[in-house]
């Protein structure tokens, strides 16, 4: 006890200076989860509260079994989305980040800046350009592919596509349209991270005659594996939780074929007001983003500072 007393006494004034961050995080987010965790293993309404489900993990069984098993496509979609966009992204990013890191200052700037501008955009906003790409009857990607078969005089012609209505497409489009957004945050932190190697790495490894190609792969991607890490971790939670673009995009699905994990917490929670089962799917993501997550650090962690 009086060690605790010579501690606040010491230090205690300190902890002031982080009190309003903790309460906010302890009311907005660290009490909800727990909340959620709760409804999870409830029977819960908005009017009555919850009352406990016997058994008590039943709401994670018809979280999978619901619905003739949606849930399972939803996995499943989620984790074909996440796989293409994640590595899409990473790569992008790292691939555009080198090609800029040889210009010059003003040249770095003005393309960090440029690349930048998607991030800034509200997905609703580049959901709804996509909406409008996609159209099967005006829409620019058909608009090209006619274009394209004029040009050839009908040596290549594709029927028009329709893009967010065809089940065996519908995902692909989408992941497509994430795919060629360019991956703003990847890019900068990617170049940020190449502008701080020291140059004597590179000039060293030139004495030894190594060319671009060479100091590329065994001096800048050990040295960024950090941001890597970071990135990878950041693009799998976003791919996870997509929700907007698919909201937007195709509103009123199209069959299973856009299920997400997310859009089934959605229709579960807000559409049927079955929220116990809308929390269990939501911690059923958690565990997934976690998994994940591990298994990236133990991927691409560095047990090397530099």
């Amino acid at each position: 006890m009086a060690r605790v007393k010579t501690f606040l006494r010491k230090h205690g004034w300190s902890y002031l200076f982080i009190l309003p961050t903790m309460l906010t995080f302890s009311v907005f987010v660290l009490l909800p989860v727990i909340s959620s965790l709760v409804i999870s293993f409830q029977k819960y309404s908005l009017r009555n509260g919850g009352t406990w489900v016997d058994p008590i993990y039943k709401n994670y069984i018809d979280a999978f079994t619901t619905q003739s098993g949606v849930f399972l496509v939803a996995i499943q979609n989620t984790l074909v989305y996440s796989f293409f966009t994640v590595i899409s992204n990473v790569l992008v990013g790292l691939i555009l980040a080198s090609l800029i890191q040889p210009l010059s200052q003003f040249f770095k700037t003005f393309f960090r800046a440029a690349y930048y501008l998607p991030a800034v955009t509200s997905a609703i906003v580049i959901g709804m350009t996509w909406r409008y790409i996609y159209n099967a009857q005006w829409g620019l990607a058909n608009f090209v592919l006619r274009k394209v078969c004029t040009i050839t005089q009908e040596l290549v012609c594709i029927p028009e596509v329709r893009w967010l209505s065809n089940p065996d497409i519908a995902l692909g489009s989408i992941t497509l349209s994430t795919i060629l957004t360019v991956p703003a945050t990847a890019v900068v932190l990617f170049s940020a991270a190449m502008g701080g190697i020291p140059k004597e790495y590179y000039e060293a490894a030139e004495l030894d005659g190594a060319g671009s190609l060479r100091k590329w792969w065994n001096i800048t991607l050990p040295l960024i594996r950090s941001v890597t890490l970071y990135l990878a971790v950041l693009y799998t939670i976003a791919s996870f939780e997509v929700f907007e673009k698919i909201y937007i995009m195709v509103p009123a699905g199209v069959a299973n074929a856009t299920q997400t994990i997310v859009t089934q917490i959605y229709q579960n929670g807000f559409q049927q007001f079955n929220y116990g089962v809308a929390a269990a799917q939501a911690f059923v993501l958690f565990l997934m983003i976690a998994g994940v997550a591990v298994f990236q650090f133990r991927a691409l962690r560095s047990d090397v500072e530099y």
